[in-house]
């Protein structure tokens, strides 16, 4: 069940963003929109763009999610990778994303003040000012 649904949400989104399935939406309200004046403006006319768009976005947002999640799940292993295969790297950075946001807030705020103490040429506001220079 795993495996199907995974497939089938990463196929969905990938369908989904692409922009034909964008056209394909305007369409669909083009063509509801024009069907207006046949139905009279009713009250069912309503209901049905209503009722199609609701369950439409309600199913995506759980395709959305799962993802999502996997994507950033597979990011943070290739992250953790990175960590423990360089050298001069902390290991203790590995796990941090299961911190609470006060305690991963601390650790940036920690990580700047340490950046800001480095050598010039490697404080961050000189390394920004360089990038934006580039531009």
């Amino acid at each position: 069940m795993d495996r199907f649904f995974t497939s089938f949400a990463s196929r969905t989104a990938v369908a989904t963003g692409q922009p034909s399935a964008f056209v394909i939406a305007v369409t669909v309200i083009a063509a509801w929109v024009l069907s207006g004046p046949y139905f009279g403006w009713s009250d069912t006319w309503q209901l049905v763009v209503n009722t199609g768009t609701t369950i439409a976005t309600f199913l995506m947002v759980f395709l959305i999610q799962n993802s999502q999640n996997r994507d950033a799940a597979a990011i943070q292993a290739k992250l953790d990778e990175l960590i423990r295969s360089v050298h001069d790297a902390r290991n203790e950075f590995v796990g941090i994303e299961h911190l609470t946001d006060r305690e991963i807030e601390e650790i940036r705020t920690e990580l700047e003040r340490e950046v800001a103490t480095q050598l010039p040429g490697r404080r961050r506001h000189e390394t920004i000012k360089r990038m934006l220079q580039r531009r």
